[in-house]
């Protein structure tokens, strides 16, 4: 009865790593501009140590280790797409560092990317951050935009 008074906290997610955030629109790939599955956020990377956005439990890490998806203690879920067209490398340039299911905090390190190798091998480095759950999600108000950033919030998003 008295949840209509409590404040929804906006759920913070943090650059993965230090990059320079762009809007999903200026991904090469036309599920990810067009929010085929999902909508969000984009950067590029300066470093290829990719960090936890927000604190959640790594739920799905694709076998080639470009992508991986994790979730909020909220519900929230958040894919990771490490570059466009990464999967054709099967796995070259990727490193886990982490496990499926593990519990992890903003900041820790889930993932190395090879970003000269990955350029090397024609691919872009680009990588997308995708809500992939959006019938859960109230607004996502993006910050930082076309702006050089180091573990700084590049979206806020407010759930219904």
């Amino acid at each position: 009865m008295f949840n209509i008074l409590k404040k929804q906290k906006d759920i913070l997610i943090y650059i993965p790593a230090r990059g320079k955030v762009l809007e999903l629109d200026k991904v090469p790939d036309e599920v990810f501009a067009s929010r085929m599955i999902g909508d969000g956020i984009a950067f590029l990377p300066h470093n290829g140590i990719i960090k936890a956005p927000c604190d959640g439990k790594i739920v799905q890490i694709f076998p080639t280790n470009h992508a991986l998806g994790l979730v909020t203690r909220e519900g929230l879920e958040i894919m990771i797409h490490m570059g466009v067209d990464t999967v054709e490398l099967k796995g070259e340039g990727f490193e886990r560092l982490i496990k499926e299911q593990q519990e992890v905090k903003k900041g820790d390190s889930l993932m190395r990317m090879d970003l000269e190798l990955i350029k090397e091998k024609g691919k872009d480095i680009i990588t997308p951050i995708i809500i992939t759950n959006m019938e859960r999600v109230k607004s996502i108000s993006p910050s930082n935009m076309n702006k050089l950033v180091e573990d700084e919030v590049i979206m806020k998003i407010k759930l219904k």
